[in-house]
């Protein structure tokens, strides 16, 4: 198995929910806290410890790419759960691409645009924000797309829980793709992404 220190692990309550992306030094806290409840997908390290002073024997822990810890987390999967808002998170939900040309471009030429700006009474939330490039933000201005003869090419969503958590990631595995895709909505319009 080869060993990649900088791919995160998928953790999971012990209900199965999504939680977070954790490094390798966090899972292996919680194994040690006693906190993780079972393991899912493959085999992603193998950390080998101290000796044991009385048994002589190296401790050997093995880490899977999902696992799931105690307790659980009330509140994800409701419908009032609102997470919460980021440029990056934005950004991937929207595929890199300026939702008012069309175009893909990197993350330094990307800007967060207010649908309804906020000095028309605009909020600051994921169904008011699209991903924009600098020109096209800068060209809407303080107008709303109408305004501005700029439509929109896609409607902006919230995401669930699980379809933010999968946002919050960066290099998913497939095994924890295939679990985390199970989490979203029916209706979800990542899920085309990841099939």
């Amino acid at each position: 198995m080869e060993q990649n220190l900088n791919q995160t692990i998928l953790r999971t309550d012990i209900s199965g929910m999504p939680l977070e992306w954790i490094h390798f030094q966090t899972a292996v806290k919680l194994y040690c806290a006693e906190q993780v409840a079972y393991t899912c997908g493959s085999p992603l390290l193998v950390i080998h410890g101290g000796l044991n002073a009385r048994t002589g024997q190296q401790s050997v822990l093995e880490i899977n790419s999902i696992i799931a810890t105690l307790g659980s987390q009330p509140g994800l999967n409701s419908e009032r759960y609102t997470p919460p808002l980021n440029n990056l998170a934005i950004f991937r939900r929207d595929s890199h691409t300026c939702m008012y040309c069309g175009q893909v471009f990197g993350e330094r030429q990307l800007s967060r645009d207010h649908i309804r700006p906020l000095v028309q009474g605009g909020v600051d939330t994921w169904t008011n924000v699209v991903t924009a490039c600098r020109t096209c933000n800068s060209l809407k201005g303080g107008r709303t797309p109408e305004q501005a003869h700029m439509p929109l090419l896609a409607v902006p969503f919230q995401p669930t829980y699980a379809e933010y958590v999968y946002l919050q990631g960066r290099h998913i595995l497939a095994d924890q793709m295939e679990f985390l895709s199970a989490h979203f909505p029916r209706s979800s319009r990542l899920r085309q992404r990841v099939q």
